[in-house]
């Protein structure tokens, strides 16, 4: 029995798309295959700047007009 699997419609630029249905020649994979590992890499690493966001909500923040303020003082910028 296949997993519970939802049928999506992607648009992708013309090279793109020809690149992906090489790649998927090339590796043995489907396209399907190949998108899908592509968003489970991009939301793993959404999901670890989240973590990351939440492990330094408590420090303070530094206003880049500051950051400017500070290099152009030392000669930097």
């Amino acid at each position: 029995m296949k997993p519970n699997i939802k049928r999506t419609t992607v648009y992708l630029d013309s090279d793109l798309h020809h690149a992906l249905r090489i790649k998927a020649a090339e590796t043995e994979h489907s396209m399907s295959e190949l998108v899908q590992e592509a968003i489970k890499i991009s939301l793993a690493e959404d999901s670890i700047d989240l973590a990351a966001f939440e492990q330094r909500k408590k420090e303070s923040s530094l206003p880049f007009e500051d950051v400017l303020k500070k290099l152009g003082k030392n000669g930097k910028i």
